[in-house]
């Protein structure tokens, strides 16, 4: 049987759970050559987010890229995140040597890319490259 304090934490829980799924909008990829490729072939216009768990710029990086992923003009980009920790081989193929890069492609031209970046505006003009 649930004691109270069991009960309470699983009654806001839930609901906060809940509210966090609907609000989740960004159709987020793992990254991988493959999908890269097949998106940039399609003529997509893509955003690769070189991200660490452990990066605080990283960290301020992930709700700019979320409020921007809801801006309508930015509605048909495919996001990718990569890896930074665990997927190396990749990460010398797009030639990035840092945690928190953003690299910006249109098709298969990379239009942009930046490193450290946590200014909305900068980063919103960065994704607008590519469309």
């Amino acid at each position: 049987m649930m004691n109270r304090r069991s009960l309470l934490a699983t009654a806001f829980a839930v609901p906060a759970m809940l509210a966090l799924s609907r609000t989740s909008v960004r159709a987020e990829t793992k990254f991988t050559l493959e999908a890269l490729e097949a998106a940039q072939k399609a003529g997509k216009s893509i955003l690769v987010e070189v991200a660490a768990p452990w990066c605080p710029t990283c960290k301020a990086q992930q709700p700019i890229i979320e409020w921007l992923a809801k801006d309508a003009k930015f509605k048909d980009f495919v996001f990718f995140k990569l890896d930074f920790d665990n997927q190396k081989d990749e990460l010398r193929k797009l030639n990035a040597r840092t945690q928190s890069t953003l690299i910006v492609f249109k098709g298969a031209n990379e239009v942009g890319r930046s490193v450290g970046d946590t200014n909305p505006d900068t980063i919103e003009a960065l994704l607008a490259k590519a469309l």
